[in-house]
């Protein structure tokens, strides 16, 4: 506190200070609630994608290893290569609380057969299907996680400035109040009991 010129300006100057600073820790508080409410929400998206993507795995290649049984592999893979995953990819950005969290739109799966009828028959078609329906999951959970991600760095870059607030600057400032004040309240009684005093003599 030596460094600190306690005047009536200083104490104004601090005081705005003081203010902001717990404006700011209020606003930077409510951040962090609203990000976090986000992030456990797509934990909780995040896991559900994750189990449907499981199950739809173990579909898909339960298909894929009958298709490959009927057909033989190489017959399988020959024909996979002429297969296009998906047609179109959009990812979009979403703010949250100024964090960009990206989300896929507009994921179009070809429905459309890529190859004939005469060396395949429904099972191909099966697989097919599981796999773009897995590729659509895959999509959604790579959106997800990255969310997820996004949020969480954000979190903690913000509690870490709500902490500095709450814990360093908030109490600095208003231990430099506490000292402005009292100090000004110490000069003002000085000079209350000196101008006592001269009067007292000009009046004896």
């Amino acid at each position: 506190m030596a460094q600190i010129s306690p005047t009536k300006s200083k104490l104004i100057e601090t005081k705005r200070s003081l203010q902001l600073a717990r404006e700011g820790h209020t606003l930077l508080d409510k951040k962090r609630n609203v990000l976090i409410r986000e992030l456990m929400k797509l934990i909780d998206e995040a896991k559900e994608v994750q189990a449907k993507t499981e199950v739809l795995f173990a579909e898909a290649y339960k298909a894929l290893i009958e298709a490959n049984l009927y057909f033989g592999i190489e017959n399988v893979q020959e024909v996979g290569l002429g297969v296009d995953e998906f047609e179109s990819l959009e990812i979009r950005l979403r703010s949250v609380m100024g964090v960009e969290v990206p989300e896929i739109g507009n994921l179009d799966v070809r429905s459309s057969l890529a190859y004939g009828f005469v060396r395949t028959n429904s099972k191909l078609d099966v697989a097919r299907q599981k796999f773009s329906e897995v590729l659509v999951l895959t999509a959604k959970l790579a959106e997800v996680e990255t969310g997820v991600y996004r949020l969480a760095t954000e979190i903690k870059r913000t509690q870490r400035r709500v902490n500095a607030l709450e814990y360093v600057l908030i109490p600095q400032y208003e231990e430099m109040v506490k000292f402005i004040e009292s100090y000004l309240e110490e000069t003002e009684r000085d000079d209350f009991f000196r101008m006592k005093r001269l009067k007292s003599r000009r009046e004896s």
